[in-house]
């Protein structure tokens, strides 16, 4: 028989690359793909999944217990892989309410009804319920900023600057309730800055892009020197399977990908390809770049150091930064 898990936030850009990889992969288990379709989410993304016996789709909020608690009655839920958040800093910034409310309340109830199923009382789960796993996805934002040198690790203090990484160090602390107080099967994943295909519009590379095929102005924000740790979304997505399937109870990992580049190597880097792949008459695409103010708060470097999931469950990316770019805009180019 079937196994079932909940995903949420299943047709925003991370889990609509996770959800077709992982039903191609696995055959016994049944996917529940719960969202909310923000703006952020779009069943476009979903296409490989439809049809699928082992898949389904359903429309509603992680806030709402009441469809939760009937999620997991009706379907035997056996375990979680909590994708769903809001999760664009710009967003944050201008209306922050919506980040406390889906990030914070929203795993609060999606654990809370996981371990009333599951469990008869602290550290001690239901007969057959032994092997039901949380999975919360995070994000390095929880860490702060890191000065020109270091690395993330699993034992930086968290130290969130925007109400974004406010809200997602929020929800991972309650994750961590669960497993002490509760001794509930939770896992906590935090990434670098994934890219790649079926990305939101609205995000940097889809955007830089978009605006230069259009002929438009490029925005980088402040001196375009702001640093990030880029990873391809396919090896997040594997880090995520192999965490779910094979991390230590109650343990947080770091999924990076050794990819640190700043916002002008990027952009530069997309306009020759684009240079390449769909020349202008004259010129360069480097020509529509265009610096804008800084948005406030702006991190100046985040990178990780995945060390912990390399060595001690065997995941290593499959993409460098070099290579992922290329399949990236060659999606955008179709899609656009």
């Amino acid at each position: 028989m079937n196994k079932s898990i909940l995903i949420t936030g299943g047709a925003g850009f991370i889990g609509s690359n996770f959800v077709p990889y992982f039903l191609e992969k696995y055959k016994d288990y049944t996917i529940i793909n719960l969202d909310s379709l923000t703006y952020a989410g779009n069943l476009e993304n979903l296409k490989e999944a439809e049809g699928n016996p082992n898949y389904e789709f359903v429309k509603g909020d992680i806030c709402d217990r009441g469809l939760i608690e009937s999620l997991f009655e009706k379907h035997d839920i056996r375990g979680v892989i909590h994708f769903a958040a809001e999760s664009h800093v710009d967003n944050s910034i201008s209306g922050p309410e919506a980040f406390i409310k889906t990030n914070v309340n929203g795993t609060f109830t999606l654990l809370d009804v996981a371990r009333n199923r599951w469990m008869d009382g602290p550290f001690q789960y239901k007969e057959e319920y032994e092997d039901c796993r949380f999975h919360h996805i995070s994000t390095d934002e929880v860490y702060g900023t890191l000065g020109e040198t270091g690395l993330f690790t699993e034992e930086t203090p968290y130290a969130p600057n925007s109400p974004y990484s406010a809200s997602k160090a929020a929800s991972d602390m309650i994750v961590r309730s669960y497993f002490h107080t509760y001794g509930m099967d939770v896992v906590t994943t935090n990434c670098s800055n994934n890219y790649g295909p079926k990305q939101h519009d609205e995000k940097l590379i889809p955007t830089i892009i978009r605006k230069a095929i259009n002929k438009e102005a490029i925005p980088i924000y402040g001196d375009g020197k702001n640093i990030r740790d880029w990873l391809y979304v396919i090896d997040h997505c594997t880090g995520i399977d192999l965490v779910f399937h094979t991390g230590k109870s109650g343990e947080t990992y770091n999924i990076g990908g050794r990819n640190e580049k700043n916002n002008l190597y990027i952009v530069d880097t997309i306009c020759k390809i684009l240079d390449e792949k769909k020349p202008l008459e004259s010129g360069s695409y480097t020509q529509f770049i265009t610096f804008v103010k800084d948005r406030p708060g702006h991190d100046r470097r985040y990178a990780i150091d995945a060390t912990k999931i390399e060595t001690e469950l065997g995941w290593k990316a499959d993409e460098n930064f070099e290579s992922g770019i290329i399949k990236t805009v060659d999606y955008y180019l179709n899609k656009y």
